[in-house]
């Protein structure tokens, strides 16, 4: 039996159960751990304990979604959290939002491979359903979430260069 369809159920069944404590869908999840299969077998062959191996891969993802969920800070660039001053006028906050919308508009430009249309179809029209935007964009509605979360990954970091946000806990980098 081929090595993908002996691990489909358990690697469902996994993913399943792990997934949603971690904040991630198990689609998602599924898809990384098959990633890692791919790249492990390419390397060096299929590992010898593949259920084994599968539990391990699953709970490895697990703890990454968590660590990157942990160090994830909400980009405000408007400056909408804790007043450190007087309010801003609604001329002033109009401007801001519309200025902080063209940056993001144009990190998403920059952004790799199908990354910018992708994020920019989402920011166009955000009524658009999974469904939609994949049969827009010529992808499969599976692989949407997981292509979002790196177009999105990458975007953060090129925010992240960009407006040099601290580290957790204050720390400057």
């Amino acid at each position: 039996m081929d090595l993908v369809e002996q691990l489909r159920p358990l690697l469902a069944a996994e993913a399943a159960a792990e997934a949603y404590g971690a904040g991630v869908e198990p689609a998602e999840l599924e898809q990384a751990v098959w990633l890692r299969l791919l790249e492990r077998t390419r390397d060096s062959g299929p590992p010898p304990q593949p259920a084994r191996w599968l539990r391990r891969a699953v709970r490895a993802e697990v703890r990454g979604a968590r660590r990157r969920a942990r160090r994830e800070v909400p980009y405000d660039p408007v400056g909408d959290g804790p007043p450190s001053g007087p309010e801003p006028r609604p001329a002033e906050h109009a401007a801001l939002t519309a200025e902080a919308g063209r940056a993001l508009r144009a990190a998403v430009r920059g952004l790799p491979g199908r990354c910018p249309r992708l994020l920019g179809t989402m920011l166009s029209r955000p009524e658009l359903t999974y469904r939609e935007i994949a049969g827009e964009l010529g992808i499969s509605q599976g692989s949407l979430g997981p292509v979002r979360s790196r177009c999105l990954g990458c975007l953060r970091r090129m925010l992240t260069a960009e407006v040099a946000a601290p580290e957790p806990w204050g720390k400057e980098r």
